[in-house]
């Protein structure tokens, strides 16, 4: 795969915001391993939240394209001396070929590159693969959890109870 890694813009919004929706809900998030159907209900975003994550102080989205055609993102924010991270999504029908790994190292290089050692990220605790697949690269749970606290419709609508764990890695310099 020729994969290319780089900085998403406005002009992303849309085609991000149906590859965010495809890989987290609905029926097209069954063909990968990443959904949230079974938890939520709705939408995972939209294009006025993407537009709000592009425009945040010290945030970025960063893109994966395999000849121009959008397969992956993840958004980073820099948050003092540490990176948080959110939204890392690969198409389903591209999961298992190596995309969010890639995005993950892109992600810790830009962590690196703005003097952020550390890696942060919320995860629903129901999650028990995907939690799985950060600790397999070096991410490790912390005793940190908080409620799923979205009350706007663009984050969907919780079919149970929910609640997020801070999972984390710290980086060598």
């Amino acid at each position: 795969m020729d994969l290319k890694i780089s900085n998403a813009t406005q002009a992303d919004v849309p085609a991000l915001n149906r590859l965010v929706n495809a890989a987290y809900r609905g029926e097209s998030s069954r063909k990968g391993w990443t959904t949230e159907a079974d938890f939520l209900e709705g939408t995972r975003t939209d294009e006025d939240g993407i537009v709000e994550m592009l425009t945040h102080p010290n945030s970025t989205i960063l893109k994966c394209e395999e000849s121009d055609h959008l397969i992956g993102c993840v958004y980073l924010e820099i948050q003092k001396e540490k990176l948080y991270l959110g939204m890392l999504t690969t198409n389903p029908d591209f999961q298992g070929k190596g995309i969010g790994k890639k995005l993950l190292l892109a992600a810790e290089k830009h962590a690196m590159d703005n003097s952020c050692h550390t890696i942060t990220m919320n995860v629903l605790t129901g999650r028990k693969e995907l939690i799985d697949w950060y600790v397999r690269h070096g991410y490790h749970l912390t005793e940190e959890k908080k409620p799923f606290a979205f009350d706007h419709p663009r984050y969907g609508k919780p079919k149970i109870a929910l609640e997020f764990v801070l999972v984390e890695k710290r980086l060598k310099a």
